[in-house]
């Protein structure tokens, strides 16, 4: 029973205080789905049409700020996807070892993380060439007595980001100067432990060095001059077996940094600070609040007379006019949909730069479009995308498609069929077809409009909650 109860209590003291590194620990067989990886190399990806990036959502990373997508790793990753001529689809993940396992079961290409390079991670995964150097450091509060000294964090908790290099260090540490300490291995992103310190709800926590200078600039109480490790080699990781991959990124990064291009992005991220600071502090941040835009109470009210998904509704909004009430387009259009006169003539908007008014135009007319395409795609979820083409490009080219569609024998209520032929829509012998009333359409920039629309949506439903 005496047993018993002591096994209890180490348990409890286990998951209540982390753990202490060990010679033991550091001997556990490693997971092995990285021993098989999927066969996915560059050819496919640039067949299939998009690339997949895992990112964090950070304040240097990835986040949204007045609905546009920003971040260090993001621009960096959409300059990639433009050189390699694909498009760019993020996943947001802040499990380092949950990364690693999507990217070799060929559910992500890359992890645009500033991972440091180990023998350790070796066998998870190549690396592509460094892209820069950081070093660690210790984040706490200011005080009287703070830790100055790298011996002075005996007897220590301090809590990291699960997976990170920041456990090795620590362990490290505390063999080469025999002291003990305690770590706490947690989900979340880096700045999610830096917040957690501001707040005091725990005293120490171990970052890259350039967030930390980040986020010192928004909180004045944060110490951050103990240095934990010096710099080393940071880079991105690839699937050990997709060498035309590695090979294209690798000359990609020569090719920018020669340019300069890496450099001048570093410096709008990590040496901006001012701009930084609104940035991620704005409550049109994902990253300090929950709001996509100034207007996004009216959004919902339009959302839910069309039944939408609100972030869906912003998503087009942001496409249209970047929720700006003033925009107006060379063709006339004109608030925040982007309406022709004649539409909003037709859908009863007296005043397009009234920002209610605007919307509700435009939302009674995609309540039109959906009616129109409603018994043809019953799904509502492809629907969505048929009323988005129609809003771009009139549902007249779209219904050319979907004829066409049916005439060669194709899924007609599948979008990704249905889009195929619009493309085709530059070609005479397809929109000249007989059973292509509206003639000769730029198709393949309604697709690209419903692409961008729905890759914003995903970033929305990811980052912005319902």
């Amino acid at each position: 029973m005496k047993k018993t109860v002591v096994s209890i209590l180490f348990l409890l003291t286990f998951s209540i205080f982390g753990f202490q590194c060990s010679f033991l620990e550091r001997t556990e067989e490693p997971v092995d789905y990285w021993e098989n990886p999927a066969q996915l190399d560059l050819d496919e990806i640039v067949k299939r049409g998009f690339i997949r990036a895992i990112v964090d959502n950070s304040s240097t990373s990835y986040y949204i700020y007045r609905g546009r997508r920003m971040g260090y790793e993001f621009e960096m990753l959409r300059n990639l996807a433009t050189a390699l001529g694909v498009r760019l689809h993020l996943i947001v993940k802040s499990d380092i070892e949950e990364a690693f396992y999507l990217l070799n079961q060929g559910r992500a290409d890359i992890i645009a993380m500033n991972l440091a390079i180990s023998e350790e991670r070796k066998n998870f995964a190549a690396f592509t060439a460094p892209l820069g150097s950081i070093g660690t450091v210790l984040v706490q509060r200011k005080k009287s007595d703070p830790v100055q000294n790298l011996s002075d964090l005996e007897d220590k908790i301090i809590h990291i980001q699960k997976d990170a290099i920041f456990k090795s260090q620590l362990c490290s540490l505390q063999q080469n100067l025999g002291i003990s300490l305690t770590i706490i291995e947690e989900k979340g992103p880096s700045d999610h432990f830096i917040n957690r310190v501001v707040k005091e709800e725990i005293e120490y926590t171990v970052v890259d060095k350039v967030i930390a200078l980040v986020n010192s600039t928004y909180y004045d109480g944060l110490d951050i001059d103990l240095e934990i490790s010096p710099k080393e080699d940071v880079a991105w990781a690839i699937r050990k077996n997709a060498p035309q991959l590695e090979k294209a990124v690798n000359d990609w990064i020569r090719s920018k940094d020669k340019t300069g291009y890496i450099k001048t992005l570093y410096a709008k991220y990590f040496q901006n600070t001012k701009n930084s600071y609104f940035r991620t502090n704005s409550p049109f941040s994902s990253l300090a609040g929950n709001s996509i835009s100034p207007f996004d109470n009216m959004i919902k009210r339009g959302a839910d007379e069309l039944g939408w998904d609100w972030r869906m509704l912003a998503s087009l909004i942001y496409k249209e006019s970047r929720f700006d009430t003033s925009a107006t387009s060379y063709a006339g259009a004109t608030g925040l949909l982007q309406l022709m006169p004649v539409t909003l003539e037709r859908f009863g908007v007296e005043n397009p730069n009234d920002p209610m008014e605007s919307l509700m135009g435009g939302v009674n007319y995609l309540k039109y479009l959906d009616k129109f395409w409603r018994e043809r795609v019953p799904e509502s979820n492809e629907r969505i995308k048929f009323i988005l083409a129609s809003y771009n490009i009139g549902h007249g080219h779209v219904l050319d498609a979907y004829n066409l569609t049916m005439k060669y024998k194709k899924n007609s209520q599948n979008w990704s069929n249905v889009a195929q032929f619009l493309k085709l829509k530059t070609n005479p012998e397809y929109y000249r077809d007989p059973v292509s009333k509206s003639g000769y359409a730029k198709g393949h920039l309604a697709v690209s409009y419903v692409d961008d629309i729905m890759i914003l949506y995903d970033s929305y439903r990811v980052l912005i909650e319902p």
